[in-house]
């Protein structure tokens, strides 16, 4: 529904899907790790759809996810997509092409 306004979708925003197996504690953790870092790094610009490799298969098999934990980046472009343990954080930062700045300064490429 359109409020009438003149903003368009954040072009910044990430679509986001993470695929689990099941409710494992290694699932659970993925999870909260995967929430920390979006919250610290993408605030208010991130969509994250989680979905469980087991109750939704099909999801799995369109977009190719052979394994668990993979986290799929759909937008902004490229599509990336990052596969096994997601606890490091600068791994998965890497992987969304997210470059924080060093020593907490303005980024120069902004």
């Amino acid at each position: 529904m359109s409020t009438g306004g003149a903003e368009g979708p954040d072009p910044a925003e990430y679509q986001l899907r993470l695929f689990i197996a099941g409710t494992s504690p290694r699932s659970q953790r993925t999870i909260e790790n995967l929430r920390r870092i979006c919250r610290q790094h993408l605030a208010d610009r991130h969509n994250l759809v989680i979905v469980d490799i087991y109750q939704q298969p099909e999801l799995a098999e369109a977009d190719q996810v052979v394994a668990a934990p993979t986290l799929l980046k759909l937008t902004p472009e490229p599509l990336r997509r990052i596969i096994g343990d997601l606890s490091d954080e600068a791994r998965v930062l890497r992987g969304l092409g997210i470059f924080p700045p060093l020593g907490g300064g303005d980024d120069p490429r902004i």
